[in-house]
């Protein structure tokens, strides 16, 4: 007696259905290995060594010791390094403001119906892909030789404002927010590019005035870039170093000594390789609360809205 066989299923339209490709994962396989092994060959190896040597007493040359804990707990002693986390914060928090409020102010004035605004919104993304070094010598020409020439009247300007202890930090301050605004600008204005303009039209109709737009429709549609900025400005101005080395140097004394300057100084040249590898991996750590905090903070402001 014949059996039944059970035919097979077909497809619509009379093809048999194909088969799952093994070799699929394969290929993924060979692309992301090697770029995996990459990544943990150039920084997670690096970074899991300077955390070892940042329990030692290891100088950068010659012999060493483990020490344990104990340049943890000498960083909270010194008086340098703590001088050092207070400029940053002080610099980052001053910057991050003025950054925004800048940039977000000349974005709305872009974002505007003006004749070549497309032409200026290249001129003031070029601070971007300028080098800051060079820029940096630049601006500390015109600090220590024209202003005190332009503005002799005015006392704070008459000398050299980079060899006085409390006026550097404005200094730096005006180079890295330069710098800085050009890409908060391109944010702002993607941001500013979402808002469907018939959303003004109405508000006009209903006599809205132009802060009560910004605040009521501006200002929260674009409070998710608004959070971009603001968390990338704090954490690229807690690690600053470029503009410092251009104009100061960390001078005058350790006036404008940031944290990764003072982590190069005393690390590469100072014999305290393992002393500023801990500072380093504490900085790393206070660097990633400060963020997260951030982001909870601004979403959570956000959701209230």
């Amino acid at each position: 007696m014949a059996t039944l066989t059970q035919p097979k299923p077909v497809a619509p339209g009379g093809a048999s259905p194909r088969t799952k490709d093994t070799r699929t994962p394969s290929i993924y396989k060979w692309i992301l290995w090697p770029a995996v092994i990459l990544f943990a060959l150039f920084h997670t190896l690096p970074v899991l060594v300077g955390i070892f040597f940042s329990f030692t007493n290891y100088p950068g040359y010659g012999d060493w010791n483990l020490v344990g804990l104990s340049n943890y707990v000498n960083l909270f002693k010194d008086d340098r390094v703590l001088q050092a986390y207070g400029f940053s914060f002080l610099f980052a928090i001053v910057a991050t403001i003025l950054t925004n409020v800048i940039s977000m102010m000349i974005a709305l004035g872009l974002n505007a119906k003006i004749v070549g605004r497309n032409f200026f919104r290249g001129v003031f993304f070029v601070p971007y892909v300028l080098a800051i070094l060079i820029i940096g010598y630049v601006f500390q020409f015109i600090f220590s030789n024209s202003l005190p020439k332009i503005l002799s009247g005015i006392p704070v300007f008459r000398d050299n404002i980079l060899t006085n202890p409390t006026w550097a930090l404005l200094a730096i301050v005006v180079l890295a927010v330069w710098q800085a605004c050009a890409f908060a600008i391109i944010i702002y204005l993607s941001g500013l590019q979402t808002i469907p303009g018939e959303l003004y039209e109405a508000a006009s109709l209903d006599g809205a005035s132009a802060s009560r737009q910004f605040w009521s429709i501006t200002f929260p549609l674009i409070s998710a870039f608004f959070t971009i900025n603001v968390v990338l400005s704090l954490k690229g101005f807690l690690q600053v170093f470029d503009p410092i080395v251009a104009l100061t140097n960390g001078g005058p004394g350790t006036a404008t000594e940031s944290v990764t300057m003072l982590i190069f100084k005393g690390g590469f040249s100072g014999g305290e390789f393992a002393y500023q590898t801990a500072n380093a991996v504490v900085f790393f750590i206070v660097i990633t609360i400060v963020s997260l905090l951030q982001f909870r903070i601004l979403q959570r402001r956000d959701g209230d809205e």
